[in-house]
């Protein structure tokens, strides 16, 4: 439990950081390291960040691929509570 209240804030921190770089005009953070931090855990950071800072959402490629891994979040949670 631990681990997702850390990768959370870190993967809000991380977007938000990457939106005031984009407005500074600055050396900007990766979209794959975006999807990789949200991929181990950071979905809801991610989706909160999205949100709160209008941050890559009107870029339908990130959205595509940000909603495969919320889709692949989901069903290895069904299928660990089903099955373990």
């Amino acid at each position: 439990m631990l681990y997702l209240l850390f990768i959370n804030l870190f993967t809000f921190i991380t977007f938000g950081l990457d939106k005031r770089k984009s407005i500074l005009h600055r050396r900007r953070i990766s979209e794959s390291a975006l999807l990789g931090i949200s991929s181990v855990g950071g979905t809801i950071g991610a989706l909160a960040a999205m949100l709160i800072f209008r941050h890559k959402i009107s870029k339908p490629s990130f959205l595509l691929k940000f909603g495969f891994i919320v889709l692949i979040q989901a069903a290895l949670i069904y299928f660990f509570e089903k099955y373990y």
